[in-house]
């Protein structure tokens, strides 16, 4: 399974969201450091900043980058003419958003996507089509659509309200594969019932060839699928690192969300500070003695750090190991000595233990 990162058009599209076209690049230059096959930077027909955006990023990324465009020729040209690697054109096809958004019939939405795709391919760029509310719309109609834009090598089921779960999401894929191919098939989930993440990974146990990402899950609402969580789960539980440079991932996120002014908070799963963090007397002796007690995977693999605290929590096994590190025996009276300093001045670092440790030892 490919990964489109879509953070920064989705996190632009947030209420009250405005990223200068300086914080975008910037941003962009980032994510292509971990691999990304493809970046979704912005829509250029909304404007100046995101066909800079998108022309600035075009000739620099390794990604091939894509520009979001509505079936319309005036949106394609300026997404090709900004330089796009790839337009992506979407139009809705549940028959709520095809009365409510687009007012037209599914036959005139079927013609307007073909000529879309059409312009597209003509215009020498490569075509890929997002189909909005699909998870709510019947499989025969999505079915439809992959059948009149043959050629299109991503079709994109979105998600578009997060109303899937990973069963309900497994059992449409699963139906839909008895005609077409899941290869061409992608994703795009929102997290609006806390499933984003979880649903795009039962996508990917279905064999969906793409599903869309967004660093710690920025997008509209809830958000989307966040690349952090879909990237480690696939790499620690499946052996699958879905070609992502997994040894910077952390601080190449966490980067990214400075340099569009965006925070996490820090118990977010596998970006927050605190979530490698250990204190408790039973936790600290045990990951001392083997770091995998109490942890999926190790945080420096995907270029996190863990930390150890040692303080008033400490207990008696956590001391005597600290104490055995540094080569001081560790009997009765230097372990409750030890304990009592620590308790005085932590909590400490497991560096800053082991100093204490030594000084405990001497005469």
């Amino acid at each position: 399974m490919q990964l489109t990162d879509v953070t920064l058009r989705e996190g632009d599209q947030m209420p009250g969201g405005d990223y200068t076209a300086d914080q975008k690049i910037t941003a962009g230059r980032l994510l292509d450091e971990v691999g990304l096959p493809f970046v979704q930077p912005g829509f250029p027909a909304t404007g100046a900043k995101d066909r800079q955006v998108i022309e600035t990023l075009a000739a620099e990324l390794d990604a091939e980058v894509v520009a979001l465009a509505r079936a319309l020729e005036r949106d394609v040209d300026a997404a090709v003419d900004a330089g796009a690697d790839v337009v992506e054109t979407f139009v809705p096809v549940s028959d709520r958003h095809l009365t409510h958004l687009l007012g037209s019939s599914r036959g005139e939405m079927l013609t307007m996507l073909a000529d879309t795709v059409e312009h597209i391919t003509d215009r020498g760029v490569t075509p890929h089509v997002t189909l909005a509310d699909a998870f709510r719309t019947d499989p025969e109609h999505l079915v439809e659509v992959f059948e009149t834009v043959p050629d299109v090598p991503y079709i994109t089921l979105a998600d578009s309200v997060g109303a899937r779960t990973p069963r309900s999401v497994q059992t449409r894929l699963d139906l839909l594969a008895d005609d077409i191919d899941l290869d061409r098939a992608g994703v795009h989930f929102h997290d609006d019932m806390g499933c984003g993440t979880a649903n795009a990974l039962a996508a990917y146990h279905a064999g969906v060839g793409k599903a869309d990402v967004s660093v710690a899950s920025l997008g509209e609402r809830a958000g989307n699928s966040s690349l952090e969580e879909v990237v480690v789960a696939c790499a620690v539980d499946n052996g699958d690192d879905l070609g992502i440079e997994t040894g910077n991932l952390v601080p190449v996120c966490r980067e990214v969300l400075d340099s569009i002014g965006e925070t996490y908070d820090d118990r977010k799963a596998v970006l927050g500070e605190r979530i490698s963090e250990h204190e408790s007397g039973i936790h600290t002796a045990a990951m001392l003695s083997d770091t995998t007690t109490l942890e999926p995977f190790d945080p420096e693999r995907f270029g996190g750090e863990r930390r150890l605290r040692f303080g008033s929590a400490t207990g008696a096994s956590s001391a005597r190991q600290l104490l055995e590190r540094v080569g001081v025996e560790p009997d009765e009276d230097t372990v409750e000595g030890f304990l009592s300093v620590l308790a005085a001045n932590g909590p400490v670092g497991l560096d800053r233990a082991l100093e204490l440790a030594r000084e405990e030892g001497l005469p």
